[in-house]
């Protein structure tokens, strides 16, 4: 079936892009032999900036060829309050910059006819009424988790809280995983060195450390899609690289940078505290061990700035001190660490 229109132009915020805008794009697909899109914000979004919403798009758009859809982010935007006619001017100048001239607009929006008419193209609109995907992108940045149905699994997750759950061997840490996920109608991810670990009979070569980070990350990239609000993790690369350096008197490269980025790739990070008993289940080392690596736990942690809650008493106590932590806004840490109080001392 020939195409409607040879070169099709989408303009908007995409903050963030859900099913509407989808549909937008997908009509245009069908329509035009080729899609632009322009995503800008300005001022932009903080915590999803326009570099990343295009990413987005062309996530949900992979199986498209550049020839197809091409994804834009425009630098030094015009504000968003500015007239329709600088934002029309802006839009025309930068297409004559990079040489397109697309005959169609597609638009749920306004200014969609004026912005046509300003480059010559005609102007197609679609649900403008927002029958067919009732949602819009301020109801989404109200209450992202109660509208998540209007996001793609792959957009929802930047939303999931990832809730990291540290500590020495035998300190409760999967139980109360578990529970919180439970508790919470989420999903949990589980310490996939152990199971690494138990798959090579208790010997590791000094290579499987970084194969054991690697897979618990796509293990909980995995769960985030299927996630809602939170993932709650047991441990995570910063237990790994402490173990190859244990056993192995070192670590790769790549280790240490997967270790590095645990300070900002979890929204809130909890100590499971060492006062309850330990449990021998014959691959454990025993108490004393546990207490030294506890404080071992607690140090790098102080070290690399990532600030942390212990957790201690019954599952029931530690449930409920994790879920009075989760209402609190997660605090933005000061400009220098120096004399920051990163968390409690265990049995503080």
């Amino acid at each position: 079936m020939p195409s409607s229109f040879e070169h099709a132009l989408i303009v908007g915020k995409f903050a963030p892009p859900h099913r509407g805008h989808q549909l937008l794009i997908e009509t245009a697909l069908a329509e035009a032999a080729r899609v632009t899109v322009l995503v800008w914000s300005n001022p932009d979004f903080p915590s999803m900036p326009s570099a990343r919403r295009a990413e987005w798009l062309r996530e949900l758009y992979s199986n498209e060829g550049p020839s197809r859809l091409t994804v834009h982010v425009p630098t030094q935007p015009p504000l968003d309050d500015a007239p329709d006619e600088v934002q029309q001017s802006f839009t025309r100048a930068w297409l004559l910059e990079h040489g397109l001239r697309p005959d169609v607009v597609y638009t749920s929006e306004a200014y969609g006819e004026p912005l046509a008419a300003r480059l010559g193209a005609r102007h197609r609109e679609v649900d403008r009424a927002r029958v067919r995907v009732p949602v819009s992108g301020t109801l989404l940045r109200e209450d992202v988790h109660a509208h998540r149905r209007f996001l793609d699994p792959r957009v929802y997750r930047h939303f999931v809280e990832r809730v990291v759950l540290l500590g020495a061997e035998s300190t409760g840490k999967t139980t109360l995983a578990a529970r919180l996920a439970a508790d919470f109608g989420t999903v949990w991810v589980p310490e996939y060195g152990r199971e690494h670990y138990e798959q090579r009979g208790g010997r590791l070569e000094f290579e499987d450390y970084l194969e054991i980070a690697r897979r618990h990350r796509e293990l909980e990239d995995e769960a985030a899609l299927r996630a809602t609000r939170y993932v709650f993790v047991d441990t995570n690369a910063l237990t790994t690289l402490f173990f190859s350096h244990y056993y192995g008197r070192d670590s790769l490269p790549a280790l240490r940078e997967l270790a590095d980025e645990c300070s900002s790739r979890y929204s809130r990070t909890f100590v499971c505290g060492d006062d309850i008993p330990f449990v021998q289940d014959g691959w454990r080392d025993n108490a004393v061990w546990r207490a030294r690596m506890q404080g071992m736990v607690l140090h790098d942690l102080i070290v690399r700035g990532i600030r942390y809650e212990v957790v201690e008493g019954s599952l029931d106590q530690r449930v409920a001190r994790v879920r009075e932590a989760l209402l609190r806004p997660v605090e933005t840490p000061p400009p220098s660490r120096r004399g920051w109080n990163l968390g409690p001392r265990p049995g503080a």
